[in-house]
């Protein structure tokens, strides 16, 4: 430990955000990172405890405690407060493919964890992350390092997502021929179409997939395996195959008037976005420029969606239907937008302020968070747009079939009595009717797209993920893996990484007899 009082001696501080109504009018990241000299103060606060929790990776009644990456978070703060850059990127890497990723897009269960956090406030270990990271790129650490030995093995990957990607890194620095089939017209899969710029820029993921390509990885896009890509073709031309494309398959709500025009999944609403301004925006800002007030009563986005192909929130009434990340996106997009007003639907009760008693440290903090968007539009509407215990009983069609507005509905906890389990009811009599001229859905999703699975013959369990031995990551068809959420179902980044380094150790486990990698 380099600083063993450095945690009563320093106070938590993290980036600094520029104001909600500044950053409501571009499309781009909005934190201001610490200074060298404080973020090395963040380092020292580090107890490196000697059961460190941060970096444990736990599941603890069914939610995640500690870095599932098993990142060895205490050895590379207690390097970022001493000041040695490359040693902390090179043991961050030992662990974490993609820190450029994690440090912008992560919840941090590691912080959670934080035995700092037990009585006070955790260590910031997110922010020096992404110090160690974006340093490491500065000083030329991050470029490519190109395997000096080819196996001769070839793996195909289906699906560049945060699984993919990992493990394509991971079986090229082994030196085996990796390629990624994408079926989008651009690699990074959610990282690139289902995360929204303001959190993560595109130039990152591009920034990250170069120096793969530079490495050796080929990526293939606009191939759609299973439709105008043959996985017969695939599974004749490579060694092994690796199924990762994602849990792309939305969960709708069926209640009348969902015909209705205007209602959209929320992965379409914000992969229209990111589309639009890829193909027709440069930015006029600086990501991470100092912050600049000015009057606005409308939010008016000054990085222009030219050529207006996207799914537009302006001058509407919105609502979004779900009270997770990708509802919070939703609704900080719909303000860029310049929507009228928005409502974002919450089966659930209102979380507490504060841990309870039956939820104790190092556990996920099941506690109120109130998230970018939600802070922009408490600036621009003077409120929370959330409603809990509340949905959709009814959506209703003007005269051309365009959604005019939705009957909500409160709900209450009731217990199942042939389950056992708290199921949310409606509650009778309790019917509002609300405007609405866009509706989002951002209710999860139920499991992969069986059309990829199909093609290769490959089983889906009851959850329509896709099947494996247990404990490992190979399919019913020989050669033939699958990691990430087609695997485990929607989960976090982090996730998605582990599955695609240990999906990867399993394949060259396949190919060589033996593996070396982490």
């Amino acid at each position: 430990m380099g600083k063993p009082t450095g945690f009563l001696e320093f106070e938590r501080k993290t980036s600094r955000a520029q104001s909600p109504k500044a950053r409501i009018r571009n499309f781009n990241e909005f934190h201001t990172p610490l200074s060298e000299a404080e973020q090395k103060k963040q380092g020292a606060r580090c107890m490196e405890c000697g059961v460190p929790f941060c970096q444990s990776g736990m599941m603890i009644k069914g939610m995640t405690s500690g870095c599932p990456l098993n990142n060895l978070i205490p050895e590379w703060n207690d390097l970022v407060y001493t000041g040695n850059w490359q040693q902390a990127f090179n043991r961050l890497k030992r662990t974490n493919s993609f820190p450029e990723f994690t440090s912008r897009v992560c919840p941090a269960p590691c912080e959670a964890a934080c035995t700092c956090g037990l009585n006070g406030d955790p260590v910031s270990i997110k922010e020096n992350e992404f110090a160690v990271v974006e340093k490491a790129y500065a000083d030329g650490q991050a470029g490519p390092k190109p395997p000096k030995i080819r196996t001769g093995k070839k793996v195909a990957v289906i699906g560049s997502g945060p699984a993919g990607l990992a493990a394509a890194d991971q079986l090229n620095k082994r030196g085996h021929s990796v390629t990624v089939y994408e079926r989008e017209d651009r690699v990074g899969g959610l990282l690139m179409y289902g995360i929204p710029n303001m959190k993560l820029e595109k130039h990152i993921v591009d920034r990250k997939t170069s120096v793969m390509a530079q490495e050796g990885v080929s990526f293939v896009t606009g191939a759609d395996v299973g439709k105008n890509k043959k996985a017969a073709d695939i599974l004749k031309n490579y060694d092994s195959i690796i199924l990762a494309c994602g849990a792309s398959n939305p969960r709708d709500i069926q209640v009348p008037g969902r015909d209705a025009e205007g209602i959209w999944f929320a992965v379409d609403f914000l992969k229209s976005t990111t589309k639009c301004l890829l193909e027709s925006v440069k930015p006029e800002k600086s990501a991470r420029q100092e912050e600049t007030e000015g009057s606005l009563n409308v939010p008016m986005p000054v990085s222009e969606l030219k050529d207006g192909a996207y799914i537009s929130a302006r001058g509407k009434n919105v609502i979004v239907i779900g009270g997770g990340d990708t509802g919070n996106d939703c609704v900080g997009t719909s303000i860029r937008h310049g929507c009228k007003s928005v409502l974002q639907l919450e089966m659930m009760p209102k979380p507490p302020q504060c841990r309870t008693a039956d939820n104790s440290w190092p556990e996920w903090p099941r506690i109120l968070k109130t998230d970018y968007g939600q802070e922009e539009a408490i600036a621009v509407f003077g409120s929370d747009p959330r409603i809990y215990q509340t949905t959709v009983k009814e959506f209703k069609k003007d005269k051309a079939g365009k959604v005019c507005a939705a009957v909500l509905v409160s709900l209450r906890p009731e217990k199942d009595e042939k389950t056992g389990r708290t199921v949310m009811s409606p509650v009778e009599g309790s019917e509002k009717e609300v405007p609405a001229n866009l509706v989002l859905i951002a209710a999860g999703f139920l499991g992969s797209q069986s059309y990829v699975a199909d093609a290769f013959g490959v089983k889906l369990n009851s959850r329509s993920n896709v099947n494996t031995e247990p404990g490992g990551y190979r399919t019913n068809v020989d050669k033939v893996f699958a990691a990430g959420d087609m695997h485990r179902g929607q989960s976090l980044v982090v996730w998605a990484i582990r599955e695609g380094r240990e999906v990867a150790r399993e394949v060259d486990q396949a190919l060589m007899g033996y593996t070396n990698l982490m």
